[in-house]
């Protein structure tokens, strides 16, 4: 007997509340306020969670948010940290958290209370008020980055000034003339919230596809 695969369905309009938590899932990628909700310093995070399918992608909601991403993408890849500190919130919450391998009936996938980024505004500015000092060793030189950004997909909330927004990102840093250029491979779930004429950006978990990163270190963002 022939099994029927399973299609996609693209209808944006689910039967029920019940029906759409069922098909989107109670488990988004990234679960970002869950994370934040764990950290020490995420306790002022915004806790807002998607509601409903994904957005069309000619949805003008979600073409606002793509593009606000790869303009990000182009901020960062500059290294235009105090450009990138400005489209953030003052309640900002931005969390990497060290991922760990378990079994598949465990609940969990990360090492509870372990992150290799744990941030707010503050922390934030001070990592980005480093690099202009010239105790920045592992940016000087600096690396060469480049985001690859894809896979957006954007979520309403029950506030019309927020979306959820997930996205895959492939980081490449190359960094002087010997080493090897490095790799990470990572999923983003952000919140951005509707600022006066834009976006800007209130939470952020990134989920990495390693439990080992195999890059010397960390100061550049993701």
């Amino acid at each position: 007997m022939r099994k029927e695969g399973r299609a996609i369905s693209l209808d944006t309009a689910p039967a029920g509340p019940k029906a759409a938590e069922e098909k989107v899932g109670a488990k988004p990628t990234g679960n970002g306020g869950r994370y934040s909700a764990q950290s020490r310093l995420g306790g002022h995070a915004p806790r807002t969670e998607r509601t409903g399918r994904a957005l069309p992608f000619d949805d003008p909601r979600h073409l606002q948010a793509h593009q606000w991403m790869v303009e990000e993408a182009y901020i960062l890849d500059a290294q235009n940290y105090e450009d990138w500190l400005d489209i953030l919130t003052e309640d900002i919450h931005y969390i990497m958290p060290v991922r760990v391998t378990t079994a598949l009936t465990a609940g969990f996938d990360s090492a509870p209370h372990m992150a290799h980024f744990d941030e707010n505004k503050y922390s934030l500015s001070r990592r980005v008020a480093r690099f202009l000092t010239e105790h920045a060793w592992t940016e000087d030189p600096p690396s060469r980055l480049r985001h690859h950004v894809t896979n957006v997909r954007t979520f309403a909330t029950p506030n019309p000034d927020e979306l959820i927004v997930d996205t895959a990102i492939l980081l490449y840093r190359s960094r002087g003339d010997v080493r090897e250029a490095s790799v990470i491979s990572a999923g983003r779930e952000d919140l951005l919230r509707k600022v006066g004429d834009g976006w800007q950006l209130a939470r952020r978990t990134i989920l990495v596809d390693d439990s080992v990163l195999r890059t010397q270190n960390l100061a550049v963002f993701l």
